[in-house]
């Protein structure tokens, strides 16, 4: 989840009486007038507070499903077939099909194709999750969720009530909607002898979030990452509930796995955080590359992913905070008495930094 509309939706605070209400400018006008009114101004001097007030009511409350609801309805009607043009990949055997939801998420349907059992990966809009399950013909035998967010676990409960046998996977830190099974670092899930996965615990954008690496060895295939909101193509998630040190760790995490693993990112952000890189690492080739290739994609509205971690070792900024050609880039250098470590969440820091405010521009 980016840092998303519900900020203008939830955080617009009552006036002197005190309380919480939600609003909404137009959309051609929404950013101009939300800095020029009383309330942008008063965030604009008490921005983290406030931020955490919409936050929480987003995470915690009625509301923040209410406006999930609201932002499912848009989506519907404004892309009917989704955001996104995608084709399943097909690995011996096991499809894996990304479905377009909301404005630029991904759910993912991974089936065997030999027993027609499926699992789903943040199944945030249950409409067109379940629309794909029937044209597949596939039993749905559980949700994985990545973390608490709506735009990554809104569907669960309704998938759960479709389908009885249903369970619902993921950390228990995180408030997951309709969790049944809770998971915790390197857990390993199967169903049937060929779906294995194996759940990473990789806090940072949320308290609780959690990765599933689907082993490609079972398979005689790369190895699938279904990274949620930790990574995307050349991009990472907001630390929204963890620092810089320990979403490095969770990134290191990505970072030690095979260069062939196949990387299903929770949103389609590939050319906005191409151009980012593109700032921070101007002559980078293999980032200048793909984000030809992005480009022409996204010109055809077509999914850009998957990647593979070799291709993100190589151009995305967020997996480079050990380079030292980025460090110059930033300049940044280590202090003398900084370790290694400290030094490179130091890194990390500067680049989340300089990303939200390349988005907020």
């Amino acid at each position: 989840m980016a840092l998303p509309d519900w900020t203008v939706y939830l955080l617009c605070i009552a006036s002197i009486c005190g309380g919480f209400y939600i609003c909404r400018y137009p959309k051609c006008s929404r950013k101009s007038a939300w800095k020029n009114s009383p309330i942008g101004k008063l965030m604009a001097r008490t921005e983290k507070p406030l931020f955490w007030i919409a936050y929480s009511l987003y995470t915690r409350t009625k509301l923040g499903y209410i406006f999930h609801k609201r932002q499912m309805k848009k989506a519907r009607e404004r892309y009917p077939t989704g955001h996104s043009r995608t084709q399943p990949t097909i690995i011996n055997g096991i499809k894996i099909i990304p479905v377009p939801i909301l404005l630029d998420n991904y759910s993912y349907v991974v089936i065997d194709t030999a027993s027609n059992s499926a699992v789903v990966v943040d199944p945030a809009d249950p409409q067109p999750v379940q629309a794909c399950l029937e044209e597949e013909g596939a039993a749905l035998q559980a949700v994985l969720c990545t973390h608490k967010h709506w735009d990554h676990s809104g569907g669960n409960r309704a998938l759960k009530r479709r389908y009885s046998s249903c369970r619902v996977y993921g950390n228990a830190m995180d408030n997951i909607p309709g969790l049944t099974h809770p998971l915790s670092d390197k857990d390993t899930i199967d169903f049937g002898t060929r779906l294995h996965f194996k759940a990473f615990f990789t806090p940072g954008h949320t308290v609780g979030h959690m990765i599933y690496l689907l082993d490609g060895r079972v398979i005689g295939g790369p190895s699938s990452l279904f990274s949620g909101d930790l990574v995307f193509l050349s991009g990472c998630g907001r630390m929204f509930e963890g620092n810089a040190s320990t979403m490095l760790s969770s990134l290191d995490t990505v970072g030690s796995l095979n260069d062939e693993t196949l990387l299903w990112p929770g949103h389609e952000y590939a050319e906005d955080n191409l151009l980012f890189a593109a700032e921070v690492e101007p002559c980078n080739v293999v980032r200048e590359q793909k984000l030809q290739w992005v480009q022409q994609q996204r010109s055809q509205r077509l999914c850009t992913c998957p990647s593979t971690l070799a291709e993100e070792k190589q151009y995305n900024p967020f997996l480079r905070s050990h380079s030292h050609d980025l460090q110059g880039a930033l300049g940044l250098e280590q202090k003398q008495d900084e370790d290694w470590t400290s030094y490179r969440a130091r890194v990390l820091e500067e680049l989340r930094r300089r990303k939200d405010i390349f988005k907020d521009r």
